[in-house]
């Protein structure tokens, strides 16, 4: 058998997970006396569940890195995925804080890695509350992407966006509401 290799060839390739969710890839192909092959990207690490308590240490140590509040980023972890690492969107987006591969590349860290996917939805946090200078803008952001923020002047009409900011600003009113209680 020969296989050559085509570089205009491309297939596109479905993958289907254990959740239902469908993923699409579209990628070169490999023409070989059988036929048409295609090749699948490299599937990621797997991500494992981690213990909640190491979840809540690591935001608190990335929060004070990158100067936010561990109430907010705490906050994105769990309306993003419930501090549950193994998590994966439909999208593609990995982890804790479920980051897209591109916004992990980006700021330099392996989503699959905990420590590194905190971290870096804390950089990105932190970037998007300099960027606007208000936290709704920025969670915002963190769903929608900046652009968004920025073309709708404001928090973008998208139903889930809206749903998450709200759910966001609820919850942190909720933690400081008990924290006030506590005095």
């Amino acid at each position: 058998m020969v296989l050559t290799a085509s570089a205009e060839a491309s297939a596109q390739v479905l993958a289907i997970g254990d959740d239902g969710a469908v993923t699409t890839y579209a990628g070169p192909a490999v023409h070989s006396s059988e036929g048409v092959a295609t090749i699948a990207p490299p599937e990621p690490a797997p991500l494992v569940r981690a213990p909640p308590e190491d979840v809540i240490r690591l935001i608190q140590e990335s929060s004070a890195r990158h100067a936010v509040p561990a109430t907010i980023v705490e906050a994105v972890a769990w309306q993003e995925s419930r501090f549950n690492h193994a998590a994966v969107s439909s999208k593609g987006a990995r982890g804790v804080m479920q980051l897209l591969p591109t916004t992990a590349s980006d700021l330099g860290v392996d989503p699959s890695d905990l420590k590194g996917n905190i971290d870096g939805g804390a950089a990105y946090l932190a970037q998007q509350l300099r960027r606007f200078g208000d936290v709704k803008l920025a969670l915002a952001a963190y769903n929608a992407g900046p652009k968004a923020v920025e073309r709708y002047g404001g928090v973008p009409p998208y139903a889930e966006t809206q749903s998450y900011v709200r759910a966001i600003m609820a919850r942190l009113a909720a933690v400081s509401a008990l924290g006030a209680g506590a005095q």
